[in-house]
């Protein structure tokens, strides 16, 4: 069985080293679950298969026991063409992710051309309870709405996402941190207006000043916006 056949594979292509540090950054795994594949090596495994037409066995298993296995998931997921099964496999998949890194390997090839829909979408996942849905949204609307296909009333969205996780949070602030980047005209309001809670528009700044694509001349504005606390 295809389940069986990856956890193997998995334990096969473990890390040691690798495993320890996943440990450290991803607090919110418990480290019995961590096996320790690194990435290039679990998104190679899944271009092997995500065409095979048992993976569906292995996408409908859910809960998975291993983060590894999560990882792996997303990473499929994220190479699946049709956006129709694509979406509906996210769907499915959002509401067992637990944390910051599984969340942020979801990144849909079927996105990328922004089909019909899928704004609407981000609308839901903002207005979840769920801490790594929420996350997702935002990290959708930056990823695929911040160069054509801009509006912003996404902006106007992000800001208004009212979560108290620090991981929403964070991604609230590089969600702005790359709008300074790439639409500075329109994201600068945003921030000369206070429109974030004092930790995420700080933290907006800290990771804007931190970016080599923003120039030289906006970075010593935004330094005079930082609020003290």
């Amino acid at each position: 069985m295809i389940n069986e056949e990856i956890e193997f594979r998995l334990f096969e292509l473990q890390d040691e080293e690798y495993r320890a540090l996943q440990s450290a950054i991803v607090p919110t795994v418990d480290a019995a679950r961590i096996i320790g594949v690194r990435l290039p090596a679990l998104r190679a495994y899944a271009k092997e298969i995500v065409s095979r037409p048992d993976i569906e066995d292995f996408l409908h298993a859910l809960p998975h026991r291993y983060y590894d296995e999560d990882q792996l998931h997303a990473a499929v997921i994220s190479d699946i063409k049709d956006y129709g099964r694509c979406i509906n496999e996210v769907e499915r998949f959002l509401p067992y992710v637990d944390n910051w890194a599984t969340c942020d390997a979801l990144i849909p090839a079927a996105f990328r051309k922004r089909p019909d829909g899928l704004t609407a979408r981000t609308g839901v996942w903002l207005r979840s309870p769920h801490v790594y849905t929420v996350r997702f949204g935002i990290g959708t609307l930056m990823r695929y709405y911040l160069g054509e296909g801009f509006d912003i009333s996404y902006a106007r969205k992000v800001a208004s996402v009212e979560h108290g996780d620090y991981y929403v949070r964070m991604m609230v602030a590089w969600y702005f941190a790359t709008a300074l980047a790439k639409r500075y005209d329109q994201a600068l309001p945003f921030i000369e207006q206070h429109k974030l809670d004092v930790w995420t528009h700080n933290k907006a700044i800290q990771k804007s000043l931190e970016s080599y694509r923003v120039t030289p001349e906006h970075k010593e504005y935004l330094r005079s916006l930082k609020i003290k606390a």
